[in-house]
C-alpha cells in the first residue's frame, strides 16, 4: 500500500472518550494507518474559543493520547481552527496564535492543521490572508508536517450557498501563494463525495499546484440527516489508482467509534487488494475482525436495516428485536448499535450550527 491513510476526528456531535480514541487508534495502526488528527468540532478550544486554552486535564489526555500514538507508530496532530481570525490577523490574534502552538508543541504534535472550513469565506482577498495566516505559523511550530483546509475544500456548489459565493481563482491563488510542504485537504467533488476519479484528482492537483490530501467524509454520519443511519459498507468509488495522485488519505470517522473500524479496515483492503478488490467481501471480513464472529454475522444480516433503511424507517416492533439482538452482546461494537437504536447519538442542524 503506498499511501499515508489515517483518522481525522473532524465530525460534529459528540465526541469519542479517550479510551475510544485509544482504542481506534491501536487497532487501524495493526492495519496500516499512520496519522491520527484531533479535530472534533465539539471540541470549543480549538474553535470558537480557540483563543482560550485548553483545561489542564484535557491538555494532559492530549499529551497522553499523543504519547499512544507514537507507541504504535502513529503520527499525531490537532486541527485548529482559528476562528475567522482571517479577518483581522492582528497583534491579538498573534498572540493567542502563538501561546496555542506553544500549547501543542508540549504534546509533542506531528502534524499540524490549520483548518478554515465552516467560515463565512466572500472575502476577495480570502486566499492571501490565509496564507499569511498559515506561513506564520509554520514558522513558529514545531510540527514536522503543517496541513490546511481551505475555506473551499469540494466544488460543491452547498459550500457557497452556506458560506458565500467563493473568490474567483480562490483555489488557484492559495496553492500559488503556499509553500510547496503544506499540504492541502480536498474531499472531492462533493463534501460527502460518493466517488473520487483519477481525472478530478489529476484537475484540482492542477489547481493548487500539489497533489491534494484526501479529506474523505466516509463513513461520516454527523449531522442531523445522516446520524440516522450506520455507516458500515466498506469502502467504494476509491480505487487503489488514487494512490499516486494523492498526498495523504484521511477518514473522517462515525459517531460509533468501534463501528467506524469496520468501513476502515475496508479501504486498508482495497489499497492493497488493487483490482482484486471486493467491497462486500471486505465488509464481511472486517465486520468479523472488529466484532468477532457472532456480532459479525448479525451485524452482516441486519446491514440493509441499519444502513438503508435508517432509524425512521424501522418499526417499532423491529426496533425492539433489534434491540434485544444486540443486547444479548457484550461488546462495545453492540453498545453503540444499541445506543444508536435509542436515539443516543441523534443530532440536530442547531447542534451542528453551535459547534
Amino acid at each position: 500500500m503506498n499511501i499515508e491513510l489515517g483518522i481525522i476526528e473532524g465530525f460534529f456531535g459528540q465526541p469519542w472518550s479517550w479510551r475510544e480514541r485509544e482504542r481506534v487508534c491501536t487497532m487501524l495502526a495493526r492495519h496500516g494507518y499512520g496519522f491520527y488528527l484531533y479535530a472534533p468540532k465539539a471540541d470549543p478550544y480549538l474553535r470558537r474559543r480557540w483563543m482560550e486554552p485548553h483545561p489542564p486535564e484535557v491538555a494532559a489526555a492530549l499529551a497522553r493520547f499523543g504519547e499512544l500514538c507514537r507507541l504504535q507508530g502513529v503520527r499525531f496532530g490537532i486541527g485548529l481552527s482559528p476562528y475567522e481570525a482571517y479577518r483581522q490577523f492582528d497583534d491579538i490574534a498573534r498572540d493567542a496564535l502563538a501561546r496555542k502552538l506553544a500549547e501543542f508543541d508540549t504534546h509533542g504534535v506531528d502534524d499540524l492543521a490549520l483548518l478554515f472550513d465552516d467560515m463565512s469565506g466572500e472575502i476577495p482577498e480570502l486566499a492571501d490572508r490565509q496564507a499569511e495566516i498559515i506561513h506564520w505559523a509554520q514558522a513558529r511550530t514545531d510540527a514536522s508536517r503543517v496541513l490546511t483546509c481551505p475555506s473551499y475544500y469540494s466544488d460543491d456548489p452547498v459550500l457557497d450557498r452556506v458560506f458565500g459565493s467563493r473568490p474567483e481563482g480562490y483555489l488557484e491563488r492559495l496553492g500559488a501563494l503556499l509553500d510547496p510542504a503544506i499540504e492541502v485537504f480536498w474531499t472531492g467533488e462533493e463534501v460527502c463525495s460518493r466517488e473520487i476519479s483519477v481525472g478530478h484528482l489529476q484537475r484540482v492537483t492542477r489547481q493548487l499546484g500539489r497533489k491534494p490530501f484526501l479529506w474523505d467524509n466516509y463513513p461520516v454520519n454527523d449531522g442531523e440527516r445522516m446520524s440516522r443511519f450506520l455507516h458500515l459498507r466498506g469502502f467504494t468509488g476509491r480505487p487503489a489508482t488514487l494512490a499516486s495522485h494523492l498526498a495523504g488519505h484521511g477518514i473522517n470517522p462515525a459517531l460509533q467509534p468501534t463501528l467506524t473500524c469496520i468501513p476502515a479496515l475496508t479501504l486498508a483492503e482495497s489499497y492493497q487488494a488493487g483490482l482484486g478488490y471486493e467491497y462486500g467481501q471486505a465488509f464481511q471480513r472486517a465486520a468479523h475482525q472488529v466484532l468477532g464472529k457472532a456480532l459479525g454475522d448479525d451485524v452482516c444480516a441486519d446491514l440493509l436495516t441499519l444502513q438503508d433503511a435508517g432509524l425512521d424507517r424501522i418499526s417499532t416492533a423491529r426496533k425492539n428485536a433489534l434491540l434485544a439482538r444486540y443486547g444479548q452482546h457484550d461488546h462495545p461494537g453492540a453498545d453503540e448499535i444499541v445506543r444508536w437504536l435509542n436515539g443516543d447519538y441523534g443530532m440536530s442542524d442547531e447542534l451542528v450550527q453551535t459547534q
